[in-house]
């Protein structure tokens, strides 16, 4: 346990996004929505986002090339490794493709993310790892 996937799961209204995490071997599945996709703003929630967990639990993260990501280094103060995927190699983080395919299924890419309420939205993160 302890080592991580990230991705981000894009919307068809411009500008929405939910940046996701999910955990290798236990598969659990975290969701942010986000305000923006700039690096500096998605640092600052995973590095919160890790911060709460056991430090057992926070070994590695694996990314994507996307420019999102490029503030990763601010993990390194939790002693988190990174890693990033060979270009057009997704399967590389099969998990975090998988669950987020999985995911569609409760919010459809042509979901409105600011019709979605923060509580439906937490329901349906958690819909997704009691399944």
């Amino acid at each position: 346990p302890g080592h991580w996937e990230a991705d981000l799961m894009m919307f068809s209204k411009y500008g929405q996004a939910v940046l996701t995490v999910h955990e290798r071997t236990s598969r659990l599945l975290l969701g942010i929505r986000l305000a923006s996709k700039v690096a500096r703003g998605i640092a600052r929630h995973l590095v919160r986002l890790f911060a709460d967990l056991p430090e057992s639990l926070r070994q590695t993260v694996t990314f994507d090339n996307g420019t999102e990501f490029a503030q990763h280094l601010a993990l390194h103060r939790l002693s988190i490794e990174t890693f990033f995927c060979d270009p057009h190699s997704p399967w590389q983080k099969g998990g975090i493709e998988n669950a987020i395919g999985r995911m569609r299924r409760f919010i459809p890419r042509k979901t409105d993310l600011a019709a979605l309420t923060s509580h439906r939205f937490r329901r349906l993160v958690a819909a997704y790892n009691n399944t």
